[in-house]
């Protein structure tokens, strides 16, 4: 026992007996995480049978950049006036009828829409916000120096080929070519056309053919001719190619960066390079036919565009007459507003794409050449619908 207790003590004595932590208090004690993986759940993704080739992803207004700061009564003036649309009429039914005599804009939209956010596609150009306006040309209806570039209307051997009947998924396609022997082959290109007698109307004779090129981007504009009359021309037809962008091709040739690539830009290449012209028009096989209008430019929705309020869009992804809210980060400020889907484009393709109406003029035509920036898109459609 005695041999037992002295064994003890020497252990005591080894170890000490303090019951202080060897580690200062003020020193922290660090612990291995338990790590788990928590992988956050993705967003439903919604399709409507009227846009099978779009997903949405259901929204709220709060979610919307700047919906405080928007001009609600200005926005519903805007969708009043494409109500007057069988288009429009078509998706907001009675929302229509009851816009002509909402007190409170801001309300009307809350109360009665929900956004759904328009979701990427893979196709190039998606997520891009661009401007486009109404030029002005200077013109005559006779051909005579300077007014020596036509303007054509449809060419009449062209054909138009409509499966809708036979195929009604290709409701939104159309087959353009050119009768030869007893088979449609595809019709002449720019450059072909260049080359031909087109047996076409002319609709007037301008002075100049970049301008005449950039009529054919916007889709619309107006001629001032010699003796004073202004005249308004618009989209009638066009030859069946894709668009090319002119901008991508000097860009990929090396004779221009990305921010240089403006309408502004390009026309001052075009002046530096004018033996060049031909080769850079080519590139882009496209060519519209114009016809003569009544009024300033209207989309192909219809109906007369409103300034920064109307959009070109992509109908195979969305609607034309539908009202949609966007939000793009600019250089100098945030465009962040409702819109409505009135026009189309050729250069306008993907879900996420639109092209911006900033009205006549140069300065709208300084604005809209300038305008590339990153886009996103919301719709707003019924809550009794959706």
């Amino acid at each position: 026992m005695k041999k037992n207790i002295l064994y003890l003590i020497a252990i005591l004595l080894l170890v000490g007996c303090s019951k202080e932590p060897k580690m200062p208090i003020s020193e922290p004690i660090i612990v291995e995480p338990i790590i788990t993986k928590i992988e956050e759940a993705k967003p439903i993704k919604i399709t409507f049978a009227t846009m099978p080739n779009t997903e949405f992803i259901k929204s709220s207004f709060e979610e919307l950049p700047d919906w405080e700061s928007e001009d609600y009564r200005d926005a519903l003036s805007s969708f009043v006036n494409s109500c007057n649309t069988t288009k429009t009429k078509t998706l907001y039914k009675e929302l229509c009828q009851e816009a002509n005599s909402v007190n409170d804009a801001k309300s009307f939209f809350i109360e009665n829409f929900l956004p759904y956010q328009v979701d990427m596609t893979k196709n190039d150009g998606d997520g891009l916000l661009t401007g486009y306006y109404e030029p002005l040309l200077k013109g005559s209806l006779k051909k005579k120096a300077p007014y020596v570039y036509p303007v054509y209307s449809t060419p009449r051997d062209l054909l138009v080929v409509d499966f809708v009947e036979q195929y009604p998924e290709l409701k939104n396609y159309r087959l353009r070519g050119r009768k030869e022997g007893n088979k449609v082959v595809p019709y002449y290109s720019r450059k072909e056309l260049s080359k031909r007698k087109i047996d076409a109307d002319i609709v007037c004779y301008v002075d100049n053919r970049i301008d005449l090129f950039f009529l054919e981007v916007q889709g619309s504009g107006r001629v001032l001719l010699e003796s004073g009359e202004m005249i308004y021309v618009g989209f009638d037809n066009l030859n069946g190619y894709k668009y090319s962008s002119i901008g991508k091709y000097l860009i990929n040739a090396g004779e221009m960066s990305y921010a240089e690539a403006s309408m502004g830009g390009i026309k001052d290449w075009c002046d530096k390079n004018p033996s060049r012209v031909d080769e850079l028009l080519y590139h882009n096989e496209s060519m519209v036919f114009f016809k003569k209008k009544e009024k300033p430019a209207s989309g192909a929705l219809g109906v007369v565009l409103t300034p920064n309020r109307s959009v070109a869009v992509d109908k195979s992804y969305l609607p034309l007459g539908s009202m949609l809210y966007m939000s793009a980060d600019t250089k100098e400020k945030d465009l962040n507003r409702i819109v409505i889907a009135q026009d189309t484009g050729g250069a306008i393709k993907g879900s996420v794409r639109a092209d911006l109406f900033f009205g006549y003029g140069d300065e709208a035509g300084r604005s809209a050449g300038k305008l590339k920036a990153p886009l996103k898109l919301w719709i707003l459609l019924p809550k009794k619908e959706s």
